[in-house]
């Protein structure tokens, strides 16, 4: 078995080297180790295994897989951490973050612009005894009032779903820090590709791998980014007795989406500028939310935070909901879905689909109006996206 250096490598090629463990046979392509348990030679190899295992010994695919470790090893690399546990799931790598560290008393800042099962894990936070502190994620002021000595942690998405507020990573991180608050990022709509969130101070960075590391919308997958010791003494045991690992089948497929992520989500970035651009001035169009325009309220921040304004469009629909859906009816290549990060150009109505549980007032506070449609721009060609969006926009 032969694991890559990540030393001295661009980020490009570590996606596409590094971690690899490569069997007796010698094989070029990442194998999938499609077993639930592993063999010992002898009942002392066994007992030694169950007392303390090292990067290539196993015991049990829901403790560990070396196809799943090759996944954690790359993604750690590329993001800068560690180490790294995948999940099944971007929300189990949510919940296995937040449980795994938090406990009756404890308290959390987190920001109040959240995905909906995301703001579902911190009601079951405080269920449990957890005090949860929301603040606009935005105004610094609310971070500082908010936090206090003691606090266990922050929580927030870099760039907000599905308004794409971008929060000043580095700034919230000085003053949780100087709390002794863990700091952990949400970072799926940043992606690895223009990440900093390591440089910029945070501790624990949580994806869903469904998301842009796939990039082709085949499976569910999650990872969460860490140092050793909080992923192998606090993220491990949690994980591996709720049953929250992912398949190696399903870490195969990421292993394969890390590979053409950096060209995927750069072109996809340039196309998402190209359209927010042409869209600007349109009749039908209340407002054009892109952190890459200089009119978005952070431009400078998501520029000094991660240079690109990413994949992702906000588009506030005049005419509101029958507006809305009258423009979704139109389209013929975007399609209508609630995921995002894919190679193809989805539109969801956050409103009514992700963001659905939210009451009215919530929505209202955060943003999420009847008109707001969010838009992942996939790899088609950026004109013809304009044309599709432009003509169901004309009506």
């Amino acid at each position: 078995m032969s694991v890559t250096s990540a030393k001295g490598l661009h980020p490009r090629t570590q996606a596409v080297h590094h971690g690899t463990r490569r069997s007796q046979y010698g094989e070029m392509a990442e194998a999938i180790f499609l077993t639930q348990g592993f063999v010992y030679d002898s009942a002392e190899q066994a007992e030694a295994r169950f007392q303390g295992t090292g990067d290539d010994e196993f015991i049990y695919a829901r403790y560990g897989n070396p196809t799943s470790r090759m996944f954690e090893d790359r993604i750690a690399a590329l993001e800068g951490t560690e180490d790294a546990f995948a999940t099944a799931s971007g929300m189990a790598a949510v919940n296995g973050a937040m449980f795994s560290m938090c406990a009756p008393g404890d308290h959390v800042v987190a920001a109040r612009a959240l995905f909906g099962s995301c703001l579902y894990v911190l009601d079951l936070l405080a269920k449990f005894g957890v005090e949860v502190s929301y603040v606009d994620g935005t105004d610094l002021d609310q971070w500082r009032a908010a936090l206090r000595p003691g606090t266990r942690a922050v929580f927030f998405e870099s760039v907000s779903n599905p308004r794409l507020e971008v929060i000043d990573l580095k700034s919230v991180a000085d003053m949780a820090h100087a709390v002794g608050a863990t700091v952990v990022v949400d970072n799926v709509f940043a992606t690895p590709v223009f990440s900093r969130a390591v440089d910029q101070g945070a501790d624990v960075i949580v994806y869903s791998a469904t998301k842009h590391i796939d990039g082709g919308g085949r499976a569910l997958a999650g990872v969460i980014c860490g140092t050793r010791d909080y992923i192998r003494n606090t993220v491990e045991p949690y994980l591996k007795h709720t049953g929250g690992a992912i398949s190696p089948f399903h870490s195969w497929i990421m292993l394969n989406g890390l590979t053409t992520m950096d060209l995927r989500v750069r072109a996809q970035a340039d196309s998402a500028l190209t359209i927010a651009r042409a869209l600007q001035d349109h009749p039908g169009l209340s407002r054009v939310i892109y952190p890459g325009l200089p009119d978005h309220p952070q431009h400078d921040l998501a520029m000094a935070q991660m240079g690109s304004g990413g994949t992702m469009i906000a588009l506030e629909v005049a005419g509101g909901k029958d507006a809305a859906f009258a423009a979704l009816d139109r389209l013929r290549i975007i399609r209508i879905s609630n995921n995002l990060g894919d190679a193809k150009s989805i539109v969801t109505h956050p409103a009514t689909t992700t963001h659905q549980r939210l009451s009215d007032e919530a929505k209202a506070h955060l943003g999420i109006t009847p008109g707001l449609l969010r838009i992942s721009i996939g790899l088609e060609d950026a004109q013809d996206l304009i044309d599709d969006l432009t003509g169901a926009l004309a009506g």
